[in-house]
């Protein structure tokens, strides 16, 4: 049975790991930083998932949902000897790889 999936951690690439132990790790290793990352759909854009998520909660009872947005959730774990402030670290990667700036926002924070 395999785990589930979790997140890398520079310098250790065949290790998976989930958000506790990386938090347990950082908690032994100060040099880690983490960041969580908010990706969602922008206004406008249609968003079948959420949809389909509104119209099950409606079956199941919940009534009064008015709508539901679908996003992702990306927790990165960073050293922060790169060359960079850590925002603007996290920018270029949501820029670059996980967002689509046409249909998408993001917003993040950045956990000492």
């Amino acid at each position: 049975m395999s785990k589930p999936t979790g997140i890398q951690l520079h310098g250790a690439p065949d290790i998976d790991k989930t958000s506790e132990e990386v938090a347990k790790i950082m908690e032994k290793e100060n040099k880690l930083s983490r960041a969580v990352v908010y990706v969602k759909l922008k206004d406008g854009v249609l968003d079948p998932q959420g949809s389909t998520i509104k119209r099950a909660l409606e079956n199941m009872g919940y009534h009064g949902i008015k709508d539901v947005r679908s996003g992702k959730v990306f927790e990165i774990a960073f050293q922060q000897d790169q060359g960079k402030k850590p925002e603007e670290l996290i920018n270029e990667i949501c820029r670059k790889l996980l967002t689509n700036p046409v249909i998408e926002n993001y917003n993040f924070e950045i956990l000492k």
